[in-house]
């Protein structure tokens, strides 16, 4: 517990954190806006084309979750408060365990967070456009929620890639374009790999991607992911020099 009362501390007083979240916040704004306004009146009027607006904010709910996790450790490599922490608690595995915990929870906050904006916001632009919402309870509740688990669980891959990389520039960058460029990339050549990575599996999780693995067996390998992630974290922050 102490371990956990000190990362909440380390939340509290840096603004890390904050900015993570307006940053979230404005681009859940800027691309449920650009998806809701830009798209064809024909076609915003379809199902698949209204969850595709709603889920623009569960994707960025997940990478700034799994940046949130990232910068956890990330940060206390980069100015050196990792030694002081060890110091502190030396068992190393207890301290990570103890930032993945804190990290899931951040991650959850952030995932919902970003979904309850983008649906409200998706909602509003489907009534100023005068379209008929499609969208129902099952699938705005079940995008908000599996938008949260996937927070949770991105932030615990980031921290273990962060805590692989130890550099906060490259964890970013490296999160960014998996995201970005290469799944989106496999989305087209190799759609049957892709169901299976990380991104993918989180919009199955949180309903949106048709034709993938179902919800629970997404959340399962999604979470088998970062567990992965996290254990190959702790065996190399056990078994390497931190100064």
């Amino acid at each position: 517990m102490t371990v956990v009362r000190a990362e909440v501390l380390k939340l509290r007083t840096t603004r890390t954190m904050l900015w993570l979240l307006l940053a979230m916040l404005g681009l859940v704004v800027l691309a449920v806006t650009l998806h809701g306004l830009g798209l064809a009146l024909e076609d915003v009027s379809k199902h698949p084309t209204q969850m595709r607006i709603f889920i623009a904010g569960q994707n960025l709910g997940s990478v700034f979750a799994a940046l949130a996790g990232a910068a956890a450790v990330t940060s206390e490599f980069r100015y050196g408060t990792i030694r002081p922490t060890l110091v502190a608690a030396p068992d190393r595995s207890t301290v990570m365990l103890g930032k993945a915990g804190t990290s899931a929870l951040v991650g959850f906050a952030l995932g919902l967070l970003a979904t309850v904006s983008a649906a409200a916001l998706t909602l509003g632009l489907l009534h100023m456009r005068d379209v008929t919402v499609l969208l129902d309870h099952d699938d705005l509740l079940h995008g908000i929620l599996g938008g949260a688990a996937d927070g949770a669980l991105w932030a615990v891959l980031g921290l273990g890639i962060g805590g692989l990389m130890r550099n906060q520039v490259g964890a970013i960058i490296g999160i960014f374009v998996w995201v970005q460029v290469i799944e989106n990339l496999l989305i087209d050549s190799a759609p049957k790999v892709s169901s299976y990575l990380p991104g993918a599996l989180a919009q199955a999780v949180a309903g949106s991607r048709q034709g993938s693995l179902g919800t629970a067996p997404a959340l399962s390998l999604l979470a088998l992911y970062a567990a992965v992630v996290l254990a190959a974290c702790v065996a190399r922050i056990r078994r390497t020099d931190v100064a």
